[in-house]
């Protein structure tokens, strides 16, 4: 690939310093460009794909970006651990990372240093220490993707048809409530094994589109309601747009532009049954024509009733 010399940094295209806002930015921008679902199948397209992914899923980590920055680790997210052998490796490492059937990545080290002396043997990959890894079994390697969801759709989990290029078109589930930059897993979907090895898994970075009407915080939803002036004044009830449907909502009297109003149960609701709340924070609309009427009526009441708005605003403290 075009891309196996570049620093993530390069392959997104933002300079080492970049905010993890701008990184963002730089990858779903890409990603867009280059999803295959959207290039028609350019196998070119694809590969940087996978590039972008890798490169995102290596940088929006910030402790593995600060790894990769102290060269701790590569840009596979593999230890630099130098001249070192796959037996090594094996007996220190008690999350079995680098077990037998470890994969084409968790072996790239071996295989670069044991190149170094040495080539192909007849028979298949040699180390160039007498040792032969032709018939070893070794899973394949776990590939990237990227896909954007609506907001709706990161709220209530559905079904989602997406195309791999190792698996082809699948039908994929996404939970209720996934939030923005997790990761789905697809077992069995990423590159073939070798010898008998294990496929790899298709990892899929979930990017949530912004919504014109809600924002999220944790598992609460976050909306501006606007209302009329008589309805902040005088209360009553409205119709208020959930994610998935509509509720009534009952303005109290009296309630002024800024007044928050929470409606338990209404927010992100979990698989395990854990919800969050919707909170609503009215905004009081006057009309979009200037009405005589109006005018005249509160000209009428303002000199009988003024009130000063500011008496207790933190403005007139300073």
């Amino acid at each position: 690939m075009a891309d196996d010399n570049k620093t993530p940094y390069e392959v997104l295209g933002v300079a080492k310093t970049a905010s993890d806002a701008e990184i963002k930015k730089a990858y779903r921008k890409l990603a867009k460009e280059l999803h295959p679902d959207l290039t028609g199948g350019d196998a070119a397209k694809a590969d940087r794909f996978k590039a972008v992914s890798a490169a995102y899923d290596l940088l929006r980590d910030a402790e593995n970006r600060r790894r990769y920055d102290a060269g701790e680790i590569d840009a596979s997210g593999q230890e630099r651990q130098q001249e070192q052998y796959y037996r090594q490796y094996a007996e220190n490492d008690p999350s079995g990372r680098y077990e037998y059937e470890g994969g084409f990545d968790d072996l790239g080290d071996l295989f670069k240093n044991a190149f170094r002396g040495g080539g192909r043997s007849r028979g298949g990959f040699s180390s160039g220490f007498g040792e032969d890894f032709s018939h070893m079994k070794m899973r394949g390697q776990d590939l990237h993707f990227h896909m954007e969801i609506s907001f709706r759709e990161a709220v209530e989990g559905g079904k989602k048809a997406v195309t791999l290029p190792e698996a082809g078109r699948l039908e994929i589930t996404i939970p209720a409530g996934i939030e923005d930059g997790q990761t789905l897993r697809l077992a069995g979907k990423g590159g073939p094994g070798a010898n008998g090895g294990a496929p790899g898994d298709a990892l899929i970075t979930i990017s949530v589109a912004e919504d014109p009407v809600f924002t999220r915080d944790g598992d609460d939803i976050h909306m501006d309601l606007p209302v009329s002036i008589d309805e902040a004044v005088l209360g009553g009830p409205v119709e208020v747009p959930l994610p998935g449907g509509r509720v009534r909502l009952k303005v109290p009297a009296n309630s002024s532009s800024g007044r928050v109003m929470r409606l338990r149960g209404k927010g992100v609701v979990r698989a395990n049954g854990r919800a969050g709340d919707l909170l609503v924070t009215l905004k009081v609309v006057l009309p979009q024509t200037e009405d005589p009427a109006l005018a005249e009526a509160i000209r009428k009441w303002r000199a009988e009733h003024s009130y000063d708005a500011r008496a207790n605003w933190e403005g007139n403290r300073k």
